[in-house]
This record gives C-alpha cells, structure tokens and sequence, in this order.
C-alpha cells in the first residue's frame, strides 16, 4: 500500500465548471461598462436625506453652506472652520429606519467621526464610529433609526476643516418614537466602581436586582459607579436606590467607549432614598459619579437601575443544562439507544445528504459517553461528535468516514462535514479508515485506534482529494495522503508516521510527523505551534449536566491537547448559553448576548438583516452541524468587538442576494487593544458567497483586532453550483487582516475576483495556506490590477515591516479564457523580516498561467511546466 501511494500522481484538479449563466455578448458588455476586476455595482436602498433641510456646526464661508452636501451636486460642498468638534445634521422629515451612510469628502476629511441619529435633534444615539477614516468616498452600512442624522467629527484629517461633496443617508420611512420601556437593562451586567468600602460591599451588588445587597465607597470624593450595558442604548430613565451614605451632588453619565463621559443628568441637591431621574442621552456604558457625600460616610447604593427606549430587552429562553431543546436536526444517542436506531437514523441521514451539496439542510449527531457500535458514513453538512470530556470516553465501533463514491472516486467536492471527539475501534479484519475530503472537513479531537491500522485521506487507489485538516488528533498507525493534493496536520500524534505527497502538505506540532524535505517530497514540518487554543466542544459532564469545555491557550506545543493528559481550560454550563434555532431574530440574539449569555447555534441555516453583536469579552460562539448564518437586506452578519477572549467556533456565514459589504468584522476599524494574553480565536469557520444561489459580498473576512488566531478557515467565492458567474456572485476579497499579531493556522482562500488575501498589519503568521485564483475571467482585460495581469493570491502591503508564512500553495485554473496570466501569487515588500517558506505554484491542467511565485521570483507555472517550487523568499 505505501508503494502504491507514494506511485499514485493527481489528476489535475477540475471541479464541475461554473455555468455561464451570460452570453459572449453580454461578459463583453460587462467588461467593458465595469472598471477592470470589479464587480459591477448594486441597486441601492432609498436615499433619504437629497433636498433635506441641512445644519451645521458652522461654515467656512457663505460659499460652502451645509445645504450644498444634500443637493445631489457632487461639484457644491459643506465646509466648516479649522477646529474640533465639527458636525453637519439633515433632517429627515420623519423618523426612518437607516441602512447606509455614504460620506464623499473633498480633501479635507474626518480621520475620527460618528454618525449619530436622533428622533429630536437634541439626544444623539451614535451608529458608527471610527479614529481611522480614510477620506475619499465612504459608505458606512449602519443599524439606527431616527428623524435626524448627523456626522459628528471629532478629529480632523488634515489642518484644514471638514468638507463634504456629498452627505447621503439612505433607508426607509415610517414607524413611531420609541417609549421608555421598563426592564432594567443594567440587571446583571457588569459593573466597576473607583472603590468599595469592603469585599462584601462589591460593585456587582448594585445591579444584581437584589434590594438586601448593596454597593459602598470608601470615604472620600470624588467615587463613581459604572456598568456596562452591552451595546449602545438610549437611555431614558435612571432610578437610584439610595443607602442612607448617599450623594448630595453627582451626575449621571454615559459613554460609548468607556472612557469619554458626556453628563445626562446633574444635581448639587440629592435627596437620598430613591430617586428616578429622567434623562436623555446613550451610550454602552453609564456611571453614577458623585461629587460630593451627604454624609462623612462613603457613597452607597442598594440598586441601580436603567430604562432604555427603543424596546426593552426581547426576553431571552431559558436554557435547560440537562435537557436542553437543541432542535429537531440534532441527534442525540446514550449507550440504552439500540444499535438498530442509530444506524438506521445514519443511514437516513447519509442518504438525504449524499450528494446535498447545497441544500439547507444540517444535522449533528452526538454520542454521549459510553460504547458503541455503528458505522458513521457522513455527507454533506452533517457532524458527528462525542460528548465526552475526552476522545477515548466515546468508542464507536465501526467507522466514522467519508467516501467519494457519489463522484466516482473524486473527492474534490467533498466539503462541509466533521468528525470530532471521538475514538473509533475498526471492525475484526479491517485496517483501513478512509476520510476522502477536500475543504471544511476538519478531523478534529478524534482518536483511530490500533497501529495495525490506517486512516486513507483519499478514496484509496482510485480518484483524488484536495485540502483538508487534521488537529489534535491521535492516530495509532499510519496516515497515507494517497492523491490528496494538500493537507495540514497540527499538533497531532500519529504512531506509525506518515506516508505520502503531492503538492503541499504541512505539519506543525506533529509528532510522527515525516523528516522536512521540501519540494520533493513536498513535507514542510514546522517543530512546534508556537501560539494556539484549541476548539471548545459540548460535552456532557458525570451528573448529566451539558456544559461547554473552552481549552486554555497553549504555547510552543507538540501533540494532542488530550492524549495522555488533562486538558487545560475552563468549562461552563449549557445554562449560561441561549440556544439559538432557525427564525430566531438577529434582535433576539443580540438581546441574549447584551444579558451576558453564550450562544450555542443548532443545525440550520440562520437568516439575519441586522448584525449578530458579540461585545463582551470571553463570549463563546458555538454551532452544531455546521449551522449557517446567512446576511440577508445586504447586512454583515457578525461584529465582534475589539475585546478579550471571544471564540467563534463550527459557524459558516453566507452572503444573500443583496451586497454586503463585510460577512464578518472581527474588532471595528481602528481596534488598537492588545490582546496577547486572551486572543481572540476563530475555529473552523467556514464562509460561502455563491452555490445555493446568488451571494454577494464586497469583503468577507475582515480582522481588525490584534493578536487574533485563526484556527482552520476556508472562505470561498463558489466556482460551481447556482448562482454562480463572473457578473453574478461577486466578490473581490476574501481576508482582510489590519490587526497586529494577527495568526492563521489552515487558510484556505478561494475564486475572489481580486485580492484572495490583504494582510496589511505587522507581526503576521500563516502556516499552511491553500488557494486557487478565480477560475472565470472572462478575459485578461476584466483581470487587471492597474497595469498588472491579476491579482495576488496573497498580499502583503507595502508599509508591513515583519510578516512570516510556512507552506504557501496557489494554483490557477483559468477555464474560461486559458490565455489569462496571473502576474504573481504572493505580492510582499521585499524585507528581511517578510519571509516566506516552502512555496508551490500549479497551473491545475496546465489551464492558465502563474508567472511568478513571489514578487519577480520563482518559475512561470503553465501547460509546459505545471508546478513550480520556491522553497525561500527572500
């Protein structure tokens, strides 16, 4: 058998062809009428704010009045004094619900502004915020509601004032003020104070809704109390519940960030006892602050309660951590289920999703602790998992595998499937465990048993396979690639080693793992993985109770985080999670979420038409059978805050019809918070623009935060399916990564129409990346970057000082018009601390043309000459 492996040679990768769903005529128009290698633009939403009357903090001379940025000329502009703040405001005419913001600044622009909205023109709620705007013209996607709508600047962009061609707001009419609402949205959120006066007199007292426990200062002025409410809210009423130490002048305050304060409410006159104050103001974060005491004691409050307009919090369903409702596509067996049941459940699962590439539907089966015997056969979308604390407590007996009979021995399709947590005993006389699979197919956590056996990550003598994954992972025998083309190993153990090679094949942390003899055979092996948290799992505990395990980072590891060892990490019940099934609103989860609860997604696909909004710290995103969220009305359907500690994990996001301009933001713009001791950690996330029908999305990935570790990520721009086509499911770059520090282990990146990938922050790591270039331009003049024939598959911009990737390969495919040229596949400033290692290019066929691997370096990848290795840089 390893003879026969090693002997086995790909056929060239060639999934089914995208269809063209436009004529000759039709690509030539397109080409034509569109600016080269973009997408052509989408309808917009209803432009509010043309002809409205228009305000301003001041004009720079009777040339430049706040009336001309709303006339619809793009020759006439606003322009303020050369000081700060400055802001422009239109009044809408009626309250609106607001969708998009288009900013077109003449030279002199706002490098820090919000857009805030308002149904007075007095209280302003901010919408979006950024100290890193870029000028030029800016469209801002927001969620907010208002009658009027400013931009507020608080930093200028250059010595001169603001300056706006055009200010736009775009939306849709209609609905009433909000009132408000009666639910204390400050009840269990986090709070802080400047101190306390003992342990048993702690911040948190004052917002437990408990009248009996209380916050108190130490002596002295000023003290203040603060708590966090999760997101931005408007606040209208604020009801202190005073001890008999309480304030005789404070002031009420809020902040979007924590640190700036803009005072709602004061008083040089406080009564004591309990006293609701109304007020107008917004911000996540409110704080009582007080001046001076009415007595010679500290300050102290029983409780501190906030009202906000807008609606009060959606009431959120209790989870049961012993038998919790996990929706009818999630199956859960105990060693009592008859054999029969269970397979006879696989079996109807397997055939349903077969060949169900991209249909909606998703399932998970879990097993919990004990012996089984079953043979797990899986599709499409489906997970199988253990639910025990270790691999080893669940043991199928059987199989847990992947086939490609349903394309004849190709496995190049075999996506969107995993197998974690388990240990499989194969059948008597049987010593092969296959896994066929291409991308988004993680072998995670799981342990084969028996070093007579082995695992074939291919079809076994027949067809071949594409990129996959293998993490913490225990294979007693030997692991044989066969025709898979690429694959990553991290910090896993394989008893009998490892045989075979194509092209790319990456280890990391792997012991067992074959000696590094890059190009031939293509083993790149890199000792150790130097920063990285494994994926949390669902699990059930000794009593019974489901609860989440979280692994702890760990640093400079080899093997498995399990295998002989106990994990590091933290656990928490199921009861702490809001489980979220399909139909269940982007509002109810973000309300679940600002009341401090995890999310665990169950099988499904999850349409969204505003953001899901992780903004607390150390949040767990969680889904079962590869759920999916789907941005829907041209939204981004995840931000995550520039916080410590979130972990998103087993989610794919998908575009909807309309264009979003993000799928997800990891961190907003400017994020600058170092988070090196709790990154932030993304774990097989998957993204899809294209397949099931038409998606859209000028971004996919966006990664503003620093330190954040990608853990097993494919993004892909879908070259098959429906609603595919190179004027149909456009898309221009899948990551983005701004942050510092940021690193990816497992990229995969696909079919983007420019950019695949833009890395534009230092500190940068990538081990192992997989990519192939769109296969559909039309025709090199639709493919140009400027003067350029393409785009890179990997960018790193030029102002980067010190970025480093292991085990790169990039491969074309150009089946539209063969004659394209890609110029290079990695673009990167020439710099000694810019490095790369191991490198392949393919022409998959010899169907197009890769010039060069880096830069001007390395062979032309063609018909002629179809893989090209460059194994440093520079």
């Amino acid at each position: 058998m390893t003879s026969r492996a090693k002997s086995v040679r790909p056929v060239p990768r060639r999934r089914r062809p995208a269809r063209r769903l436009l004529g000759a005529l039709a690509l030539l128009l397109v080409a034509a009428l569109t600016p080269a290698g973009a997408p052509p633009a989408q309808a917009a939403p209803t432009l509010l704010s043309q002809g409205r009357p228009a305000t301003a903090s001041s004009t720079e001379n009777a040339g430049t009045p706040a009336a001309a940025a709303v006339d619809g000329n793009p020759g006439t502009r606003w322009a303020s004094v050369f000081s700060d703040p400055q802001w422009i405001q239109v009044d809408l005419g009626t309250r609106a619900t607001l969708s998009q913001v288009t900013l077109a600044w003449e030279g002199a622009y706002g490098r820090a502004f919000q857009i805030q909205t308002s149904d007075d023109g007095a209280t302003w709620t901010t919408v979006h915020s950024t100290t890193a705007g870029t000028g030029g013209t800016q469209t801002v996607n927001v969620a907010g509601a208002g009658r009027y709508v400013r931009m507020y600047g608080t930093a200028r962009g250059t010595g001169y004032g603001y300056s706006l061609w055009e200010f736009q707001v775009y939306g849709e009419t209609g609905g009433t003020a909000p009132t408000c609402g009666e639910t204390n949205v400050a009840q269990g959120r986090p709070a802080t104070a400047s101190s306390v006066e003992s342990a048993g007199l702690p911040a948190s007292a004052a917002v437990d809704g408990n009248p009996g426990t209380r916050w108190a200062s130490t002596a002295a002025d000023p003290q203040w109390l603060r708590v966090d409410l999760g997101s931005v809210r408007s606040v209208c009423r604020v009801v202190l519940t005073w001890e008999a130490a309480h304030a005789r002048a404070f002031q009420v305050q809020t902040s979007a960030d924590g640190s700036s304060w803009t005072t709602v409410y004061s008083t040089a006159t406080g009564t004591g006892g309990t006293q609701s104050l109304a007020v107008s103001g917004s911000g996540r974060y409110l704080r009582v602050y007080g001046t001076a005491r009415a007595t010679t004691h500290g300050y102290s409050l029983w409780e501190l309660a906030v009202n906000v307009t807008g609606g009060d919090v959606t009431p959120v369903e209790p989870t049961d951590p012993r038998n919790p409702n996990l929706g009818p596509n999630t199956f859960v067996f105990d060693p009592s289920t008859p054999t029969a049941t269970i397979q006879n459940r696989l079996n109807t699962i397997f055939t349903q999703q077969e060949r169900n590439q991209f249909g909606p539907e998703r399932y998970a089966v879990l097993f919990k602790p004990g012996t089984y015997t079953a043979d797990v056969n899986l599709g499409f979308f489906t997970q199988v998992a253990g639910l025990g604390m270790s691999p080893d407590d669940v043991n199928l007996n059987g199989h847990v595998r992947v086939e490609a009979f349903w394309m004849g021995g190709n496995a190049t399709q075999n996506f969107w499937r995993a197998a974690e947590n388990l240990s499989v005993t194969l059948p008597p006389g049987v010593s092969v465990e296959r896994w066929a699979v291409s991308q988004a197919a993680p072998y995670r956590r799981m342990h084969l048993r028996g070093a007579q056996n082995q695992i074939q990550l291919w079809n076994g003598g027949d067809g071949w396979s594409s990129g996959g994954l293998m993490a913490d992972t225990r294979i007693d025998g030997l692991v044989v690639s066969g025709s898979q083309q690429q694959w990553y190993s991290r910090n896993s153990e394989f008893g009998n080693g490892w045989t075979g090679s194509v092209w790319n094949m990456v280890f990391q942390g792997v012991t067992g793992a074959p000696p590094p003899h890059f190009p031939n055979p293509s083993h790149t092996v890199i000792p150790q993985t130097p920063q990285v948290r494994e994926k949390p799992f669902l699990y059930v505990d000794g009593t019974g109770e489901y609860r989440v395990f979280v692994p702890a980072l760990r640093t400079n590891s080899t093997g498995t985080s399990w295998y002989g060892k106990t994990p590091a990490g933290s656990s928490i019940s199921l009861s702490q999670f809001y489980v979220v099934r399909p139909g269940t609103s982007a509002a109810t989860i973000n309300a679940a979420l600002a009341q401090g609860r995890h999310l665990l997604f169950t099988p499904g696909v999850h349409r969204v038409t505003e953001p899901i909004r992780v903004d607390r710290p150390d949040t767990v995103v969680l889904g079962l059978g590869l759920a999916t969220i789907q941005a829907d009305n041209g939204t981004v359907a995840m931000r995550v805050a520039d916080v410590d500690g979130v972990k998103v994990a087993g989610i794919m996001f998908e575009a909807g019809q309309v264009n979003s301009p993000v799928l997800m933001e990891v961190g907003p713009t400017g994020s600058a918070a170092n988070h090196a001791a709790n990154p932030t950690s993304l774990h097989d996330v998957f993204f899809r623009i294209g397949g099931p029908g038409v998606g859209r999305a000028t971004n996919t990935l966006t990664v503003n935060s620093d330190n954040v570790i990608g853990d097993h990520m494919w993004l892909w721009r879908a070259d098959h399916g429906d609603g595919v086509g190179w004027a149909v499911n456009t898309a221009d770059t899948g990551l983005t990564v701004n942050g510092d520090d940021v690193t990816m282990y497992g990229l995969f990146v696909e079919h983007y129409q420019r950019y695949q990938t833009v890395w534009n922050g230092n500190g940068g790591r990538t081990y192992f990346y997989q990519n192939e270039m769109p296969y559909d331009p039309p025709n090199q003049a639709a493919w140009m970057n400027g003067a350029t024939r393409g785009y890179a598959a990997y960018k790193v911009a030029d102002g980067v000082t010190s970025h480093q990737a292991w085990g790169m390969g990039s491969y074309c495919y150009f089946n539209v018009d063969p004659s394209v040229v890609a110029e290079r596949a990695i673009e990167a400033p020439t710099n000694p601390n810019v490095r790369f290692t191991n490198m392949v290019t393919v022409s998959l066929g010899g169907v197009g043309t890769i010039n060069r691997v880096v830069n001007g370096t390395g062979g032309t990848a063609n018909a002629a000459n179809q893989q090209v290795y460059l194994t440093n840089y520079p």
